[in-house]
């Protein structure tokens, strides 16, 4: 994982995690990597591992069973959908409107790019 300066390394982590469980590699019940672990395999501090762990527990998408490790929450993935979903309308959506109406593009122009996407994916598979 390389790390970007645009957000803290906790976060990213946090947001690498959430991916996975948005791919499903990691499921509802499953427990996650120990804090030791995560830090040693990302090459980050134990201290910037706990704070992503901590954040994610906050966030309810992780739970904490004392003694025994972090497991992913039951409603992590409604959590995470959601966190994710809210982030696009008022981050990313607003910035692909803007430059859809700077460059003129069509409904059709896009529903083009849309199908091309779909057939990318189709044959990735």
């Amino acid at each position: 994982m390389e790390f970007k300066s645009s957000k803290g390394i906790f976060l990213q982590i946090a947001d690498n995690l959430c991916a996975r469980i948005l791919e499903g590699s990691l499921t509802a019940g499953d427990r996650v990597p120990s804090v030791r672990d995560i830090a040693a395999e990302l090459q980050v501090n134990r201290n910037t591992a706990m704070r992503t762990y901590s954040y994610l527990q906050e966030q309810g998408i992780f739970k904490n069973q004392r003694g025994i490790g972090f497991f992913i929450s039951d409603n992590a993935m409604d959590i995470i959908k959601n966190k994710e979903r809210n982030e696009f309308f008022s981050n990313v959506l607003p910035e692909i409107i803007h430059k859809v109406k700077l460059l003129n593009l069509t409904s059709e122009d896009l529903q083009e790019l849309i199908t091309e996407v779909k057939n990318n994916d189709h044959e990735k598979k």
